[in-house]
């Protein structure tokens, strides 16, 4: 596990600890020959499928639609700078 996702992983803080914990599970794919591109599907396929269990199919779509101003605004691009 890398130092980042380490460190996340131990965090008191939930959220944090699922990202770590995330994050360790991909460097584990990627080692044992799964492309990036397949796990980010994958990882995809399964917060949606848990996301319509726990919230029905109209909320998630309410979600989606909301992604498409974040990812346009940067909200998930690493290494920005913001001048």
């Amino acid at each position: 596990m890398n130092p980042e996702a380490r460190e996340l992983a131990e965090s008191d803080d939930h959220s944090f600890k699922a990202l770590g914990l995330i994050l360790a599970a991909w460097d584990e794919g990627t080692e044992n020959g799964v492309a990036s591109e397949q796990m980010a599907y994958a990882a995809l396929f399964a917060a949606l499928t848990d996301l319509v269990a726990m919230y029905g199919e109209d909320a998630v779509v309410d979600l989606a639609r909301g992604l498409e101003r974040r990812v346009m605004q940067g909200e998930f691009t690493l290494g920005r700078i913001i001048q």
